[in-house]
C-alpha cells in the first residue's frame, strides 16, 4: 500500500476512534453494538477501533450481567483519555488559586468568586436573551457552556422537568482546589434561568460521577 492510498485511512480511522472517545465522555459506558449503531459503524469496526484504543490506554471496559446468554462488555472512558478534552490550563489555575489565598485569605478568594460570579451571570444573560420559554433558554445556556468546554446537553423528562447535562469539566483541577467555583456554577444558572424553576445538582465529577448534571424544574405559580 502507498502513503498516498494508506494516508485517508488513516484520517478514516482517527475520525472513527476520536468520535467513540467523544460518545463514551457523553453517554458513558457502551458496548460496541451500542456504539456501531449510533456511528454506522458494524461491530467488528468498532470493536478493532476498541481494542486498539484499549492498547493506548484510553479505554477499559468491564462486565454487565444479562438474563440470558453471556455478560454485555461495557467500554469506558479511562483517565488518560482526559487529554483530549479541555482542561482549561489547569495546572496555572490551581497555581493562581494558591496564590490568591495566600496573598489575600479566604476572603480575598470569595469576594474573587463573587466578582467572577457577577460577570459571568451578566455575560450568559446578554448571550441568552429575553427568551421566554424555558427549554429555549436552556438550550441557550447549554451552547454557551459548550463553547466553554463542558460538553453539555439539555433532556427534558417525562414530568415536565429538564436536566442540564456536562460531560466534561474544564476546570476541574480549579474546582478541586476551590469547591466554591462548583457552589458558585450552581448560583449562575439560578439566576440566569429566573425564579420560576428551581435548580440543583443531581450529578457531581468531584464527587465521583461520571458528569455533572443540574435538574432544573418549574416552579407551580400561584
Amino acid at each position: 500500500m502507498t502513503a498516498s492510498s494508506s494516508s485517508p485511512r488513516r484520517a478514516a480511522e482517527t475520525r472513527s476512534r476520536e468520535a467513540i472517545l467523544d460518545m463514551l465522555k457523553r453517554r458513558g459506558p457502551l458496548t460496541a453494538t451500542e456504539i456501531a449503531e449510533t456511528l454506522s459503524l458494524t461491530a467488528m469496526a468498532v470493536r478493532q477501533h476498541l481494542y486498539a484504543l484499549q492498547e493506548e490506554k484510553l479505554v477499559d471496559h468491564g462486565e454487565q450481567p444479562r438474563p440470558i446468554g453471556r455478560p454485555a462488555k461495557l467500554w469506558r472512558l479511562t483517565q488518560a483519555s482526559d487529554r483530549f478534552f479541555p482542561d482549561a490550563h489547569a495546572e496555572l489555575s490551581v497555581d493562581l488559586i494558591a496564590a490568591v489565598k495566600e496573598a489575600f485569605g479566604p476572603q480575598g478568594m470569595d469576594r474573587l468568586l463573587e466578582i467572577r460570579t457577577r460577570d459571568q451571570i451578566a455575560a450568559y444573560r446578554r448571550r441568552i436573551g429575553e427568551r421566554r420559554s424555558l427549554a429555549k433558554r436552556l438550550e441557550a445556556l447549554a451552547a454557551i457552556r459548550s463553547e466553554e468546554g463542558y460538553m453539555a446537553e439539555v433532556r427534558k423528562a417525562e414530568d415536565g422537568s429538564f436536566l442540564l447535562i456536562e460531560n466534561h469539566c474544564p476546570v476541574c483541577h480549579a474546582a478541586a482546589a476551590c469547591t466554591g467555583l462548583c457552589a458558585a456554577e450552581l448560583s449562575v444558572f439560578q439566576e440566569v434561568l429566573g425564579n420560576e424553576v428551581e435548580v440543583r445538582r443531581s450529578d457531581h465529577i468531584l464527587a465521583g460521577a461520571r458528569r455533572c448534571a443540574y435538574v432544573v424544574t418549574p416552579l407551580l405559580r400561584r
